[in-house]
């Protein structure tokens, strides 16, 4: 079988039989005109050269389009993986912090200062008798003489007064 008979679509085809009363087949000729028997044409109907080829492109192309759809849900399902792992870890990150800020705030209190002092550190919390107070008096005004300048001295100011001048 060739590959266009292979490829090939036969159809019946009847025609209609005339109107006309009483026809005979053509078997049977000393009894009248002959009618029309019904007819079987054979009508192939070949493939294109050109199908075969899009029907694999179009199956080709649906298979890359599902593969790429497939593709980026396995992604996009990794990501969500990922977020969700990420979220917990902060979570246990922030719980952790919490926990630690209390922590702190509770070493903090006045109470657990006071202890690491006296215990720690050997100091002991100050009596009536080691304060000792001075006094002392506002009236007083100390008052300080100027001293007169050496020669140097006026020598220096002489120039600083003239720099002064000169800057306006």
């Amino acid at each position: 079988m060739s590959m266009a008979e292979r490829d090939s679509v036969y159809r019946y085809s009847a025609d209609v039989y005339s109107s006309k009363p009483a026809e005979r087949p053509e078997s049977l000729p000393s009894q009248g005109t002959p009618a029309k028997s019904p007819q079987i044409t054979m009508r192939k109907y070949e493939a294109k050269s050109g199908s075969l080829f899009t029907v694999i492109l179009v199956s080709a192309l649906a298979a890359a389009l599902l593969g790429t759809v497939i593709y980026s849900l396995n992604r996009r399902n990794t990501m969500y993986s990922k977020v969700s792992a990420l979220n917990s870890e902060l979570n246990l990150a922030e719980a952790e912090n919490v926990r630690l800020q209390s922590e702190l705030e509770s070493q903090m209190s006045a109470k657990n200062i006071e202890d690491y002092a006296e215990n720690v550190l050997g100091m002991k919390k100050v009596d009536s008798s080691q304060i000792k107070y001075i006094e002392i008096q506002t009236d007083d005004v100390v008052s300080i003489p100027q001293q007169d300048e050496s020669i140097l001295g006026k020598v220096k100011s002489f120039f600083e007064h003239c720099v002064e001048y000169f800057r306006g």
